[in-house]
């Protein structure tokens, strides 16, 4: 539930929001970095009020955490945008085809204006799907293990995730990072079909197929993959 609790100002104005959880043992207040969202979680018995009142208390704190989260990133004409790690143009004419392509750093837009930001997060989910399947496929030919359905999401709390039947699912928004970044999470995925925990068997089987010390990847992941989110 929403409260009348705000922080921030202007575009970074943020309301309250409590929700109860049953196992927690304390109060907890957070500031989600992929969508700026303000959360004050309490136990099941706790005082909403008695909540609130300590979310004041941190108060420079939240609105500290909010000024340190990225700037959206709009996708229109003349913007910029990331992807495999580099920034694109984002060139839009009407007299370019409507078949979005990527032409030395120039992302060519053609058809309706107020189509562009659609028809581009198409053209990159599109992208991911490709690159991704293709990674996945070849990755697990190299295992010895077979795959099921490849398919892509806009998942906030993982980058990935790969089921007991072999099916794989991907964050889209890989796309927009380096190609070190999306190779590691798919090797991350290909191993549990080898081992379906975080085992150190798994951790071996990871790095072989990633082919290097995958760390570097998750180290990125975790300093800007947040940033990611604010696109579009």
């Amino acid at each position: 539930m929403s409260s009348e609790t705000v922080f921030g100002d202007g575009a970074r104005r943020r309301p309250l929001t409590v929700r109860r959880v049953a196992h927690a043992r304390h109060m907890r207040l957070s500031v989600d970095p992929r969508t700026g969202a303000v959360r004050l979680t309490l136990p099941r018995r706790a005082s909403e009020r008695a909540g609130r009142a300590w979310a004041e208390t941190q108060r420079a704190w939240v609105e500290e955490q909010i000024a340190r989260l990225p700037s959206p990133q709009i996708i229109a004409p003349g913007a910029t945008i990331p992807f495999r790690g580099a920034d694109i143009l984002i060139d839009w004419s009407p007299a370019h085809s409507r078949v979005v392509r990527l032409e030395d750093g120039l992302l060519k837009v053609g058809g309706p204006e107020e189509a562009v930001a659609r028809r581009v997060v198409a053209w990159l989910r599109r992208a991911a799907l490709q690159q991704l399947e293709a990674e996945t496929r070849a990755l697990a030919v190299q295992a010895g293990v077979t795959v099921g359905r490849v398919s892509i999401g806009d998942p906030r709390s993982r980058w990935g995730s790969c089921s007991a039947n072999g099916d794989i699912r991907y964050a889209w928004r890989l796309i927009l990072a380096p190609p070190f970044v999306l190779s590691s999470t798919v090797a991350h995925e290909v191993a549990h079909r080898l081992h379906m925990d975080h085992s150190p068997a798994f951790r071996a089987a990871e790095a072989r197929l990633y082919g290097a010390d995958p760390e570097p990847a998750r180290d990125w992941l975790r300093h800007h993959g947040a940033g990611l989110y604010w696109l579009g």
